[in-house]
């Protein structure tokens, strides 16, 4: 399948056009929860909802801190794609792929010893704990598949194809909808029967991505040679991949704290909390799949030495990043509630409540999302996550402040606003990185018009 290069051409008409596949990709990844959580929600009980949904933030404690290394691996194949280095192409995306399974081999065992001690530390009710501690510990074993689809479809995207990771997932998606038709309910395996449904589809996307990237990508060749570890490439990979991963380490510290606030309104709360969540979840993903495609754009032109592309590009892709948040925020307003009745036969009145709440102060702060998505994803395929880290922190202290401080004196009013808190509190710091660099690239772009000036003067010249 022909590969999309950002080097040439209209900026934004190729950034949308490689992100509409990631869009695709993003919604079906979306639908391995989203199909859990209306099956559970509608064929087993609110409670078993509240179950899964109760399990978010230590889900993006784990997996989302390895799915962040993974992230970080593949940056420098990007760039070498763009540098058109054909040697590093290969060395990096193979390093990616080993240091992605070890490290994921790791993280099941860790995931198992810290999963019931963190559900029990953020409150979860003695109800539900169990069905929670039941999901996870079936859902966990799927990190090191997670891991590898991840950073496999990674590299499709880093050389400029994102298309053929949306049939995979395609794939692996009905795998997952009909697994879990057949293990709620046809075999009736509540909780598990998700989690099972859910691994078994990590599986299959990893098996048919990877046998892609290995065997039939023509900008990729990796050899046997490029998957034995290597220490040098493998430290450089982890010096991007860490900060990533440290940023969503830390964002769900505070998701984790602000899940206990929701947990002490009780049940319903929760389940309306989960549901509104997943409502949310769904409208980022066109600003994410923009993002992404501006990561892999910026990283391409940066190794390609594309300075003033890159600025001038991205002021566009921001501009358009907000216009699309007001959009979505009016879908959030229009039909999120609709949304969220699916999950549910018999929604009472205290959920559909907290639900409410959560998607009007959500659509009301829309926009700090889209600036978030905007620069981090920009810096992030410059290279630069250590930003991440920073962003990561700045929403950690508006969802911990959110939790301690608010909700006691406000109540649930409160939760509904954590998010855009830690939105704005990471805007601020990655706006003063970006603009920074924004002035040292535009000092490059100046620079690199006068060398070719002084090489290929014009006759005004």
């Amino acid at each position: 399948m022909k590969q999309i290069s950002m080097l040439n051409g209209e900026p934004i008409k190729s950034i949308v056009k490689f992100s509409l596949p990631i869009m695709a990709s993003s919604l079906l990844q979306y639908n391995y929860t989203l199909v859990d959580n209306i099956l559970v929600g509608r064929y087993v009980s609110t409670d078993a909802l509240a179950a899964v949904g109760g399990v978010g933030s230590i889900n993006s404690f784990i997996i989302g801190a390895a799915l962040g290394l993974t992230s970080g691996f593949t940056i420098p194949v990007a760039q070498a794609f763009g540098a058109k280095n054909q040697e590093k192409i290969n060395r990096y995306a193979g390093s990616s792929i080993t240091v992605s399974f070890l490290l994921g081999l790791l993280l099941v065992v860790i995931a198992h010893i810290i999963s019931t001690p963190l559900l029990k530390l953020i409150g979860t009710p003695d109800e539900i704990l169990g069905l929670s501690a039941a999901y996870v510990n079936i859902l966990y074993f799927a990190i090191p598949f997670q891991m590898l689809s991840n950073n496999f479809t990674a590299i499709s995207r880093a050389v400029g194809e994102s298309r053929k990771p949306l049939l995979y997932f395609i794939i692996s998606i009905f795998v997952n909808f009909v697994l879990d038709l057949l293990f709620i309910t046809v075999f009736h395996w509540s909780v598990e029967g998700a989690a099972l449904a859910t691994l078994i589809s990590h599986i299959t996307a990893a098996v048919l991505t990877g046998n892609y990237i290995l065997r039939h990508n023509e900008s990729v060749h990796i050899s046997k040679e490029n998957l034995k570890p290597d220490i040098k490439t493998a430290f450089a990979q982890l010096k991007l991949g860490i900060p990533v991963s440290l940023q969503f380490t830390v964002t769900s510290i505070g998701s984790m704290f602000l899940q206990s606030a929701v947990n002490s309104f009780g049940t319903a709360t929760i389940a309306g909390f989960t549901a509104a969540g997943r409502v949310e979840n769904l409208a980022n993903i066109p600003l994410s799949g923009l993002s992404v495609g501006t990561q892999t754009f910026v990283g391409q032109n940066y190794g390609a030495g594309n300075y003033d592309r890159i600025v001038k590009s991205v002021r566009k892709i921001f501009i358009l990043n907000i216009l699309l948040s007001l959009i979505l925020s009016g879908a959030l307003l229009s039909v999120g509630m609709p949304i969220v009745r699916l999950f549910m036969t018999e929604p009472d009145e205290e959920i559909l409540f907290a639900a409410h709440k959560y998607l009007i102060a959500t659509a009301e702060c829309f926009s700090l999302v889209a600036v978030l998505f905007v620069l981090r994803n920009t810096l992030q395929g410059l290279g630069f996550t250590y930003s991440n880290a920073i962003a990561g922190a700045g929403e950690l202290i508006g969802r911990i402040a959110i939790a301690l401080i608010f909700t006691p004196l406000i109540g649930f009013n409160a939760v509904c606003y954590a998010a855009p808190a830690a939105w704005l509190l990471a805007d601020i710091p990655l706006a003063i990185i970006y603009l920074k660099k924004q002035k040292k690239f535009k000092a490059l772009a100046l620079a690199e018009e006068n060398k070719k000036r002084a090489i290929y003067p014009t006759k005004t010249d």
